[in-house]
């Protein structure tokens, strides 16, 4: 538009249009970044050629390119801005469950718990040698603006694609190699429970390491009478006792190590550098245990299913024991690895079953955003009978007959 003298309409114009370019997201996230980044640097950064990489519903996740780079800043940057008032639609499971209502509380709060506790989790493997670093690099963050920017990762595939492919062999060798990177992020990190609870005080966040162990207590108590009533099978004490029992490893346990938790195959990618893993929302130390089961039963957290023959799963547990067992001697009796696998993926199965046999449409909907979902039933039949052969072969009758008449009723 050309401007007349005096004409003050376009001048009006130009703010109504910016006004419009603000509300996109890409563009907010953008101008945020180069905000903090600027005030961060103490000289004006630009950054241009936008490319939205998606996110959940309640994050924009951007790659961009820096045009002025004052400092030693990377080429290519990715940002992650929080919007709580939306709703997600990637994480299924983590932290609403079926007693507890939704997230958006917890995220209503200055800073958002979910967003400060991925500062946290940032600033933890930031810290560690880049040998070792499971994701991205934390560059600055901005708790006000709920914004984080990140260290590209470069191109990568994504890890779903890897293991759905037709070819036998490179399914194995990529579920092996997430195992091996999972057992690398576990071995750098084991000892350093302390440092990430300085960092979660610091934040303002409570000193708890696992912020899922209050839901895994929901399931706990409440899957028994589930059973029953849905699916007319009877849990034996001595299974609720060993689902009791090995849930406290939640929050105590000797196989401690950092996790970012949410490790749906959406959530981990290949690139050069090799697996890396994405989204420390709910990242903690917890049992490692429940990392290799949590893999090994085809992420009980949403409705993925991957084929996991016997053999496939024992390959990924002997890659990531191969990995951690120097930091943790006792994993190389064959016997004892077997009897904790049984039963952290006992846990597993017992949670899943929770969150998604009621059949609720909003979790199961959101659990179908998944590139590998599958219909519940036939997933949670899958996990049942992962666990009915992990116990078998840790030589644990009372569940693995427990665990077959589950599959046996969900079939």
């Amino acid at each position: 538009m050309h401007r007349a003298p005096g004409d003050r309409r376009p001048a009006q114009v130009d703010s109504y249009a910016m006004t419009a370019l603000l509300a996109d997201p890409v563009s907010e996230v953008v101008a945020a970044a180069e905000t903090l980044l600027t005030r961060r640097t103490g000289a004006t950064v630009t950054l241009v050629d936008p490319i939205d990489l998606g996110g959940s519903g309640r994050s924009v996740v951007v790659r961009v390119r820096v045009a002025e780079n004052p400092f030693s800043l990377p080429r290519t940057l990715v940002l992650k801005q929080f919007h709580p008032s939306r709703k997600a639609h990637d994480s299924a499971a983590f932290p609403a469950a079926p007693s507890t209502g939704s997230s958006a509380a917890d995220d209503a709060s200055p800073g958002g718990t979910s967003f400060l506790r991925e500062i946290v989790s940032y600033r933890f493997t930031t810290a560690l040698p880049v040998e070792s670093r499971p994701g991205a690099e934390l560059i600055a963050a901005d708790p006000d603006d709920r914004l984080l920017v990140l260290s590209d990762l470069g191109d990568s595939t994504p890890f779903a694609e890897l293991v759905r492919g037709a070819d036998s062999d490179s399914v194995t060798n990529n579920l092996m190699a997430a195992s091996q990177a999972l057992g690398r992020m576990h071995a750098a990190t084991v000892g350093r429970e302390e440092d990430f609870s300085v960092l979660l005080r610091r934040a303002g966040l409570p000193a708890e390491n696992d912020p899922t162990a209050d839901h895994i207590d929901d399931a706990v108590a409440a899957l028994p009478a589930m059973l029953a009533t849905r699916l007319g099978v009877s849990v034996p004490d001595e299974v609720v006792d060993t689902v009791r029992e090995n849930a406290e490893f939640f929050r105590s346990g000797g196989f401690r190590a950092f996790s970012s938790f949410d490790l749906c195959p959406d959530n981990v990618i290949i690139g050069a550098e090799g697996v890396r893993f994405l989204d420390y929302e709910a990242g903690g130390f917890r049992d490692a245990m429940f990392d290799i089961a949590y893999a090994r039963m085809s992420f009980p957290g949403c409705l993925c299913r991957v084929d996991l023959p016997a053999d496939r799963a024992d390959a990924m547990a002997d890659a990531w024991r191969a990995e951690v067992v120097g930091m943790w001697p006792a994993l190389a009796d064959d016997e004892f690895f077997a009897a904790r696998i049984a039963r952290a993926e006992l846990v597993w199965a017992w949670w899943s079953t929770y969150l998604f046999l009621p059949g609720d449409d909003e979790r199961v909907a959101a659990a179908g955003t998944h590139s590998l979902a599958a219909p519940r039933l036939d997933v949670l039949r899958q996990r049942w009978i992962q666990v009915a052969r992990s116990a078998e072969r840790a030589g644990d009758t009372a569940l693995a007959d427990h665990a077959t008449s589950v599959a046996a009723v969900l079939a």
